[in-house]
């Protein structure tokens, strides 16, 4: 889990082409990546843009929902905006056509959004100082 989360903060989007519409959106998969990969990158989109926007399609909506939630009760975030809506899809190219359920959640900063992520740093740090492994919240 520690890996997880010292690759979010690591992380760096460079590339100008990417989501140039809404560079504070983060599309969830319920397959590729852990919950909490998610729960951090939002974190970071946040700290940067003080908003971030979840998406997802079918059966990723509930880990959306819980990533907004895990946010939320952990006074990180406030929700501003929820989406929802049905798109047209084809599972192969020349498939039939099938509709597909679509949720997008749009979280803003919390008031103690900074406070609460600087008292989790310092946290981290004391942690570390004393060679203890910390689970952010």
């Amino acid at each position: 889990m520690e890996g997880l989360a010292e690759e979010v903060n690591n992380l760096q989007i460079t590339d100008a082409s990417y989501n140039k519409n809404n560079k504070n959106r983060i599309q969830v998969s319920n397959t590729k990546k852990p919950v909490f990969f998610y729960v951090n990158l939002a974190k970071r989109y946040m700290q940067q843009n003080n908003e971030v926007e979840l998406s997802a399609l079918g059966m990723a909506i509930a880990t959306v929902v819980t990533i907004a939630e895990i946010l939320k009760n952990n006074g990180l975030a406030v929700e501003k905006r929820i989406k929802t809506s049905t798109i047209n899809m084809r599972e192969d190219a020349g498939g039939r056509p099938i509709q597909k359920a679509k949720i997008e959640i749009l979280l803003g900063k919390s008031e103690k959004f900074d406070e609460i992520m600087a008292a989790d740093a310092a946290d981290a740090a004391a942690a570390a100082e004393e060679g203890i492994e910390y689970e952010q919240s």
